[in-house]
């Protein structure tokens, strides 16, 4: 495990095997990660909040990019996504899966495995199915929530 010295991992969270965590990243509290079978990258300023599960399979690694927020009880297995994205509360994203840059997962969709899910997307339904791109206003919204956490990790970090 690799943790960069700014990253943030709540009380409860389980953080196992092959995972790095890097710059301001964070993970909430009672969010489970695992690499074992692969390895998880979760990128500078990203956050994987409350209740999330985080797993890879042999060959299907978890990436994420920069500026990526997982919303809570959100479950990625075996996917990649792209910087300043958000996926939204209690989405699945399957094995095989990769979801752009400045995407939005909608709350409760269903990614099915080995679906794309192109750059500046908005994607909803079960399965998840593209609706439309994402406003200037949406993806600015999506660093919004990001730099968000980042702040609410500092201060968690130093109660």
């Amino acid at each position: 495990m690799k943790v960069h010295e700014t990253a943030f991992i709540a009380p409860g969270a389980v953080v196992k095997g092959n995972v790095t965590l890097e710059e301001n990243a964070s993970v909430w509290y009672h969010a489970v990660i695992r690499g074992d079978r692969d390895f998880v990258t979760v990128g500078r300023g990203s956050n994987i909040q409350d209740n999330c599960v985080v797993h890879v399979e042999e060959g299907n690694p978890v990436i994420l990019g920069e500026h990526v927020t997982v919303g809570h009880g959100a479950i990625l297995h075996g996917c990649r996504v792209g910087d300043n994205s958000l996926i939204g509360m209690g989405a699945i994203v399957m094995d095989g899966c990769v979801i752009g840059k400045n995407c939005i997962v909608g709350a409760g969709a269903l990614v099915t495995q080995n679906t794309v899910i192109p750059d500046n997307s908005l994607a909803v339904g079960s399965p998840a199915r593209v609706k439309r791109q994402v406003t200037s206003k949406e993806v600015e919204s999506n660093l919004q929530n990001a730099a968000l956490y980042v702040e609410e990790a500092f201060l968690a970090a130093h109660e």
